[in-house]
């Protein structure tokens, strides 16, 4: 149970969510030298850890990596808990808050394949593992031709996987390898334009209760407002669109001095079908410029089309 005289980070156990929380402790102790040997972290054991046999979409959605953390902190026994955003459903349980966002890692998806340098090279036929209908869709929209299967685990597992020779290719997201330090050669970031990243990828959120003040007013000095706005757009977009495991959605909202720009993207799991939309605004209408991009996008595609994907 955490006391006045400690302050315990609540996490998944990866490797990566663990770096993702030593990142956290580590920005709070120089931003609050007194925390130094005041911080613990816990680990969680979530429901998304510990089903590794199906896919999110068949055990009931992302909010299966954060449930167990939110009961944890809601019952007191951590005081904050740390995430990658892009696991985080758009509600959060009643009695928690959204406090902080840490500055935002590299937003593009790599391609990890000792076989092809880039999606266009990969062998007709070649196999791709990944867990994200999203990346799955759009490798389809653009080579129909190759067999997606579902490829779950955490980083190290998913190499090791590709190693054994599994699968011929599998995507990860630029910013887990950079937290963990890896540097692979058979590594390709993928543009852009080439492959849309999942909403919030790249970015660590942190949350607490929402009537801790000792925890809001720590969390308040690491909060980055550039990746905040970010966030913000990117999540009403998929709020919008009620998006899931069950549905392709992808969302980028990128910012240039007090200007925003939004591209999002819904599409059918085998790719054979996509919209997209594209909206900028000031900053300070992030969260409204969002909902934009989804009702657009929602109005373009229609209530049967995410039906459909569902």
């Amino acid at each position: 149970m955490s006391s006045q005289n400690s302050f315990i980070i609540g996490t998944r156990g990866s490797p990566l969510a663990l770096a993702q929380a030593h990142e956290t402790r580590t920005r709070l102790e120089i931003a609050f030298p007194g925390l130094v040997g005041a911080i613990e972290i816990e680990v969680i054991n979530t429901t998304g850890d510990q089903i590794q046999d199906r896919t999110l979409a068949l055990i009931g959605g992302k909010g299966l990596f954060t449930k167990e953390i939110d009961e944890a902190q809601l019952a007191g026994r951590i005081d904050i808990a740390v995430h990658s955003m892009k696991d985080v459903p758009t509600e959060l349980p009643p009695g928690l808050t959204l406090a902080a966002l840490l500055p935002r890692e590299d937003v593009r998806d790599a391609l990890i394949s000792s076989k092809a340098r880039s999606l266009a090279d990969l062998p007709e036929g070649a196999v791709v593992g990944t867990a994200s209908l999203r990346r799955g869709a759009q490798i389809l929209r653009r080579r129909p031709d190759l067999k997606v299967i579902p490829f779950r685990g955490n980083v190290q597992t998913r190499l090791r996987k590709l190693a054994e020779g599994q699968v011929d290719a599998t995507l990860l997201a630029m910013a887990g390898l950079h937290r963990l330090g890896l540097d692979l050669p058979e590594v390709t970031p993928l543009s852009i334009d080439e492959m849309l990243p999942a909403v919030a990828q790249g970015a660590i959120g942190i949350t607490c209760r929402s009537d801790d003040a000792r925890a809001l007013d720590y969390l308040a000095a690491l909060d980055h407002m550039t990746t905040r706005a970010q966030v913000s757009a990117e999540r009403a977009f998929l709020k919008v669109l009620d998006g899931s495991c069950r549905t392709p959605i992808a969302g980028l909202a990128a910012l240039s001095d007090d200007h925003l720009n939004f591209n999002g993207m819904i599409l059918r799991p085998d790719g054979s079908a996509a919209f997209d939309v594209a909206v900028d605004g000031a900053v300070a209408r992030a969260t409204q410029i969002g909902q934009d991009a989804g009702e657009t996008l929602l109005a373009r595609a229609g209530h049967d089309f995410l039906a459909l994907t569902s």
